[in-house]
């Protein structure tokens, strides 16, 4: 497991001697508790989050952590994914879709670079049967900023049909693009254990490895829509996939959820490699799904893992959880929590530190259950037969609710709907705070970042709020015209803000120098 996922320390060693000497210690809640054999399986269902484990001796007292066993710590909700690249790697930055880059943000931002210099990014992609001239990039289409070599790049897929590397201080070129054959809607993941390859979907039926240490990208390999079988609804691949001890996790709008072990490595000559398998895959619908709402079962967010359970949603407004658990040792996932919303999540689940999930429901069926469950939801896997802890009617009209993915922030969650009304809500209980109305539609996701609020609005906007006090509602710090509609979200790191909008460039902001 990679270093934030199953991180190592002293604190082993102490309970270790304790379990030989068969001794007692004080439990979390002040209780004692008698040393029992650990159980030699984790459990399917969410896994607590870690516990302090006391150590004393006659001299010293000291707490230490007790180690995570398993592919996610919940516990690091909120924290960079990994500490083997610096950068913000994939959507929302990390497994449980919740950590937004780093700052400083900037105070008064203008714009440092644009790209291209010479005309907008635009091609054509059908829509059915109608050909439309796409610009710029779109949901969700969050760049990703890191470090290499000395350099910070940016990475971003487009409506230009291409994957772009870039200089972050500059924008210039870094490589060639790496062209698809169609639009790039979704965001691009780059490796999080220091491999240098990036992944992402594209329109053309393929979600695609590419390698970029060498002077031109080169796709390594591809997985195509119909690689799979049965699948439903088309062949987009919109989700940014999670790599996570050397597996990639990655949904698609086939309506089939992935999993591929890629072998990477080097070759003689230091370049590197992949050998990806596909080990295991299965419908995101099942019978009663298809019953209630008919073939419109795409998978469109970004999976999300949380302990030994991956989960996501689809069209048709089913949010599932698969325990992987015993997935290194070849044992088949399972499914482990089902819940029906009612209505097309297209926007990833957020998972916090105890495992709690937050969704954005969408309202374009119109039927009782998205009235009865709401558009804003949380829920607890833990209660799988009753897992709805709270949740939030947003449905001013047809066709409306919630296509961004919520923003966590301490005690406060941030939620852009269709209609250009954000919410800030309480966690723990759903109730409105605040709210803001911007231009809609508002897909792009929140950032925050140093107790600043970033959002776009489709009038062009670039805004900065004031978080640090989440019981009040957020003052303006900054606002910056953009021009064309901000679908995507923004990529904060370190002093920078990356941004693509719908009239054909990416945007790099920051304090004049």
């Amino acid at each position: 497991m990679s270093s934030i996922i199953r991180r190592l320390n002293i604190g082993l060693a102490a309970v270790a001697i304790l379990l030989l000497a068969t001794l007692v210690w004080p439990d979390s809640a002040g209780d004692v508790a008698e040393l029992v054999e650990p159980d030699p399986e984790p459990p399917s269902s969410v896994p607590e989050v870690p516990t302090s484990v006391a150590t004393t001796s006659t001299t010293t007292t000291t707490t230490t952590e007790a180690p995570y066993d398993g592919w996610v710590d919940p516990a690091s909700s909120g924290q960079p994914w990994v500490d083997t690249v610096d950068g913000l790697l994939t959507f929302r930055g990390n497994p449980t879709r919740t950590f937004y880059g780093v700052g400083p943000v900037p105070v008064a931002p203008e714009v440092l670079w644009r790209f291209p210099e010479d005309g907008p990014m635009c091609s054509n992609s059908s829509v059915g049967s109608t050909v439309v001239n796409w610009c710029g990039s779109g949901w969700t289409g969050q760049p990703s900023i890191f470090e290499r070599d000395g350099r910070t790049w940016v990475a971003v897929g487009a409506y230009s049909r291409n994957v772009h590397f870039l200089d972050a201080d500059t924008g210039a070129r870094i490589l060639p693009d790496f062209e698809t054959g169609d639009i790039i809607k979704g965001s691009v993941t780059i490796d999080p254990d220091g491999f240098p390859l990036l992944y992402t979907g594209s329109r053309d039926n393929f979600y695609r490895v590419i390698a970029f240490d060498r002077d031109v990208p080169e796709e390594l390999w591809a997985l195509a829509a119909t690689d799979v079988s049965p699948t439903k609804w088309n062949n987009d691949w919109d989700g940014a996939g999670l790599i996570v001890d050397d597996y990639l996790f990655i949904g698609g709008e086939n309506s089939q959820f992935h999993i591929v072990k890629l072998n990477r490595g080097y070759d003689v000559d230091g370049l590197v490699t992949v050998a990806p398998e596909l080990v295991f895959n299965t419908p995101g619908w099942d019978d009663e799904l298809l019953q209630l709402v008919g073939g419109n079962v795409s998978i469109e967010n970004s999976v999300a893992i949380s302990g030994n359970v991956v989960y996501f949603a689809n069209s048709g407004g089913l949010v599932q959880g698969w325990d992987i658990t015993g997935l290194e040792d070849g044992v088949e996932p399972t499914r482990v929590f089902r819940y029906w919303a009612g209505d097309d999540i297209d926007a990833s689940l957020v998972i916090d530190e105890e495992g709690m999930i937050y969704a954005g429901v969408e309202y374009e069926r119109g039927n009782a259950r998205s009235r009865e469950v709401g558009q804003i939801i949380k829920l607890d896997p833990s209660r799988p037969d009753d897992p709805l802890i709270w949740g939030v009617d947003e449905r001013p009209r047809l066709d409306s609710g919630v296509w961004a993915t919520p923003g966590l922030h301490r005690d406060l969650l941030i939620v852009p709907t269709d209609t250009g009304r954000i919410l800030g809500l309480d966690r723990a209980t759903g109730e409105e705070r605040w709210s803001k109305q911007l231009v809609g539609a508002t897909w792009q996701s929140p950032v925050i970042v140093d107790d600043v609020w970033i959002q776009g609005d489709c009038a062009g906007v670039l805004r900065g709020f004031d978080v640090s006090d989440t019981m009040v509602e957020p003052p303006l710090l900054w606002e910056v015209e953009l021009g064309g509609c901000i679908e995507s979200t923004p990529a904060v790191w370190d002093g920078r803000i990356v941004v693509g909008t719908r009239a054909g460039w990416i945007y790099a902001l920051g304090d004049p120098e």
